[in-house]
């Protein structure tokens, strides 16, 4: 009898673990893309195009966690001058910060979907809280790799000024909206 309570005790203890699914970013079809304003006259819209990372969910105990990496370099705004100018040191200063990384803190649910991520985005070298909404979510079986692939969309906002991007100011407005689109390729 203590055997069989132990190992229950042991199943609860671990049922976290147990359910928690690894999925890895596809870099083909991930893109997180922004938007800026341009001397209040129009918007920027850009986006990285070299992504990787992790997403754990965990839909049973409805936790999980998001670690990804942006290669600064990728920026992309679709204009060659724009891009360059991007890179150097007034804006995302790749050389001296090549990588933007957002790590999270917590995943909200609602019902058994994922809809909310508090997490710190860390952009030139400097850490902030950054929410993101979750607008949609859906996992299949991939019909030609034959795993689970989950997608999501998802949005937020910040302002570049808190993390030291000042080039412009005050004539750009500091405010940036993300948006993202995300898929991942359940682990082996």
């Amino acid at each position: 009898m203590k055997s069989k309570i132990a190992l229950l005790c042991l199943l609860a203890a671990g049922s976290t673990s147990v359910f928690a699914q690894t999925y890895n970013i596809e870099p083909s079809h991930t893109y997180p893309s922004f938007e800026a304003d341009h001397m209040g006259i129009s918007f920027w819209r850009g986006k990285f195009n070299k992504t990787s990372g992790t997403v754990v969910l965990d839909r049973a105990a409805k936790t999980g966690s998001l670690d990804i990496a942006i290669d600064a370099a990728s920026i992309d705004f679709g204009h060659d001058k724009m891009n360059e100018h991007a890179r150097n040191a007034d804006l995302f200063n790749v050389e001296k910060y090549p990588t933007i990384t957002y790590k999270s803190k917590s995943i909200k649910y609602k019902g058994d979907t994922p809809s909310e991520v508090d997490g710190e985005l860390t952009l030139l070298g400097v850490t902030k809280p950054v929410k993101l909404t979750i607008n949609s979510f859906k996992c299949i079986e991939h019909p030609m790799l034959k795993r689970e692939v989950c997608g999501a969309d998802a949005s937020g906002e910040f302002k570049r000024s808190d993390f030291g991007m000042n080039y412009g100011l005050p004539r750009f407005s500091p405010n940036v909206k993300l948006a993202i689109q995300v898929e991942a390729l359940k682990a082996d």
